[in-house]
């Protein structure tokens, strides 16, 4: 998280990647998630803005580049291999609406595994659902918990996590209600890596925004949205964290820049603050290259703009101009 770089998450689920190549008519199979991924990955000058990339199983045990394996690739270019470990949140038993991350069984046989594919780092997504009823107190407790033992789990391999707990902008709640969970949340996980003695000098966090949610009426400026958020992490994120990373949950690629723009320019520390985007990195790229080896060099440029509009927002110099 050094030189304003941050991170391009690639680790997309079967389902998920399938979603989105299904609008451009691209078939989700292994050689062509392969192709999709390589196309990312080898995007000339990549390591200048992105400092990591976040892997799903499946591609880093491929090869790329004419037969290089994806994690050893990467790092020639100075990017750091990550791993996606989780597999994925299910139905929380008696609490409809709710889920929590699985995962855990075999996890340590695992990472071993990872870590001599070559991966140096690893992530764990707990998602929250803000409702009427929502979140529940067992719901927090319990992804919370499951963050924990994963954190403890990867420093004890040698491996760096990132812990993330999402709160899903989905839903009618107003800019304060996402404040009011997001705090409670991340008070929870810290209590609980604690707990379960993670050292907080040897984590990332992984959040996104305090944002209203995508159908409230009344929605919230850059501004509030900076206040909001910035104000959350000072009464919850410890100062021995060295660091916080957004995803974008959902915001428009440009969107999701302008405010961590907004974030950095205000933001005091003590923590590094940069960007964990899939989707807000990748979907320019993706819709041009819709597929097709011709149109990898435009896709690149797409992707390598985004990555470098970014980086300018990790140090608040970022401004409309720079999109061109």
């Amino acid at each position: 998280l050094s030189s304003n770089k941050g991170l391009l998450a690639a680790d997309e689920s079967f389902p998920s990647i399938e979603k989105r190549f299904l609008p451009l008519g691209i078939p989700s199979t292994e050689e062509t998630r392969r192709s999709y991924r390589e196309m990312l990955f080898t995007t000339p000058a990549l390591g200048e803005s992105i400092s990591g990339v976040i892997l799903f199983d499946e591609t880093i045990r491929q090869e790329i580049a004419g037969g290089r394996n994806v994690a050893a690739f990467l790092n020639e270019q100075g990017i750091l291999p990550g791993i996606k470990v989780d597999t994925g949140a299910v139905p929380l038993p008696g609490f409809p609406g709710e889920t929590i991350t699985q995962g855990l069984d075999g996890l340590r046989e695992r990472l071993e595994g990872y870590f001599a594919l070559g991966a140096r780092f690893t992530k764990w997504r707990a998602v929250i659902r803000i409702g009427a009823d929502l979140p529940s107190g067992n719901s927090i407790r319990a992804n919370a918990e499951a963050l924990a033992r994963f954190a403890a789990l990867c420093q004890e391999a040698g491996l760096l996590p990132i812990v993330e707990p999402e709160v899903l902008m989905d839903g009618d709640h107003s800019l304060a209600r996402c404040e009011e969970v997001m705090t409670t949340v991340l008070r929870s996980v810290f209590a609980a890596l604690g707990e379960h003695r993670v050292r907080l000098e040897g984590m990332i966090l992984k959040s996104g925004m305090v944002l209203s949610g995508k159908s409230c009426p009344e929605r919230a400026d850059d501004a509030e949205i900076t206040e909001a958020t910035l104000q959350c992490f000072r009464r919850t994120v410890p100062a021995a964290v060295p660091g916080i990373v957004f995803l974008s949950g959902g915001q428009a690629d440009v969107e999701a820049t302008r405010r961590l723009n907004a974030i950095a320019q205000l933001s005091s520390g003590p923590w590094k603050i940069t960007f964990s985007y899939g989707r807000a990195l990748q979907d320019a790229a993706l819709q041009a290259w819709h597929g097709s080896a011709e149109n990898q060099e435009i896709a690149q440029a797409a992707l390598l703009r985004r990555a470098q509009c970014n980086r300018l927002a990790t140090g608040g110099a970022y401004t409309g101009s720079s999109e061109s």
